[in-house]
């Protein structure tokens, strides 16, 4: 297996990793009782770090995609190359930093980190293309 497709897997990971994190701070805050419910009532506003958790999942869905798109085509065309690994390894280590930076409101280093991991998908594409 290619180490574009190992990060791909560790990605998959990672994204269960944000999927927890959200979960557990927003079931802290509303409640088991709450979490195994229909969820059918309004709820207060959520945390500032449970909503941050929220946005940092769904930017990561927004992207994630497309990473896997890009690296499985980049595998099924038989292309890999130095550039293609390092934006395997430049979009998993960014979306690995990129969760606590978020959860704990860092600006403009969370905004670096994130180009720094589409850098990464954008190396990928590029070597496709």
């Amino acid at each position: 297996m290619t180490t574009e497709l190992t990060l791909l897997a560790w990605t998959i990971v990672l994204a269960v990793v944000y999927i927890i994190a959200f979960d557990v701070v927003r079931t802290g805050q509303y409640g088991t009782k709450w979490n195994m419910g229909p969820r059918d009532a309004a709820m207060p506003p959520l945390s500032p770090v449970a909503e941050r958790l929220g946005r940092a999942q769904a930017n990561l869905f927004e992207t994630l995609p497309l990473f896997i798109g890009a690296v499985l085509i980049a595998h099924a065309a038989g292309i890999h190359t130095s550039r293609t690994v390092l934006g395997a390894e430049l979009y998993f280590w960014g979306r690995v930093i990129y969760l606590p930076l978020y959860a704990f409101g860092v600006p403009v280093v969370r905004s670096l980190v994130w180009l720094v991991s589409v850098a990464g998908l954008a190396l990928i594409l590029i070597a496709v293309l």
